[in-house]
């Protein structure tokens, strides 16, 4: 990976949002990150659970029964575990570790997700984005990426969800300029994230610790937002960790 020119964490414009506990399906405690009462957005990200890690009970799992959407795409990133997703144009697609399911609603989709296997663990983000408006009544549509583009450099793996980062392009196919990255850090690592400058962005531990700039620790269930105009951040993992960034234009 290259570095880039050293920057600091310092903006007055830097939020601190906490998540909120909510509900998915039939009993599933999660932390919602996306929307905020302070900010609904984060570029076209509108929504961003974050499940487990969890391990479930004996003959328990996931269980969110059919549902329609309309006007957005929704974005499934697999940590741990095994989910099943169903859908109104006949899609059955199982989704395992490591991979992602995008669903476009457009003009109207009806889905339902369930773990593959009951008793099993998981661990996933499941995020939202709104479609421009020229996209928002475009027919349903349904894709599975069981590959995406991983960097890795010492004590780093970092995964390219959405958008391009560092030369390296995820295949899946949104409407609007956007970036997702899974990075996971071993203790004691640092690692200089490449920001790009127009976006606005939003980092979430799912795993760990960090310290920011040296200065400023996050944990799971804060969304750290950064304003436009940022070129880097500088991320030290405290404990092993893995944290979701994701970043767009205003």
């Amino acid at each position: 990976m290259d570095t880039p020119a050293p920057g600091h964490l310092c903006c007055d414009e830097v939020e601190w949002l906490d998540s909120r506990q909510s509900v998915l399906g039939q009993g599933t405690r999660i932390r919602r990150a996306l929307p905020h009462r302070e900010r609904r957005l984060i570029g076209a990200w509108c929504f961003l659970d974050h499940a487990g890690p969890v391990q479930f009970a004996e003959g328990q799992g996931l269980h969110v029964g059919p549902h329609p959407h309309i006007g957005l795409q929704t974005f499934t990133w697999l940590i741990e575990g095994e989910l099943r997703h169903r859908d109104s144009l006949g899609t059955d697609q199982r989704i395992r570790s490591g991979q992602v399911n995008l669903m476009t609603a457009g003009r109207g989709i009806i889905h339902s997700e369930d773990s593959a296997t009951a008793g099993d663990r998981l661990h996933a983000a499941q995020l939202w984005i709104a479609l421009p408006e020229a996209e928002r009544h475009r027919p349903p549509a349904f894709a599975h990426y069981p590959q995406l583009p991983v960097l890795t450099q010492e004590g780093v793996q970092l995964t390219v969800l959405v958008g391009t980062y560092q030369r390296h392009t995820s295949p899946v196919e949104v409407y609007s300029p956007l970036i997702a990255l899974d990075v996971q850090l071993q203790a004691g690592t640092t690692l200089p994230l490449v920001l790009q400058a127009g976006f606005e962005h939003g980092l979430l531990v799912l795993e760990g610790k960090l310290l920011l700039e040296h200065q400023d620790r996050l944990s799971p269930a804060t969304l750290l937002y950064l304003p436009p105009g940022l070129r880097q951040l500088s991320i030290k993992a405290l404990a092993p960790t893995r944290v979701l960034l994701i970043g767009g234009a205003p």
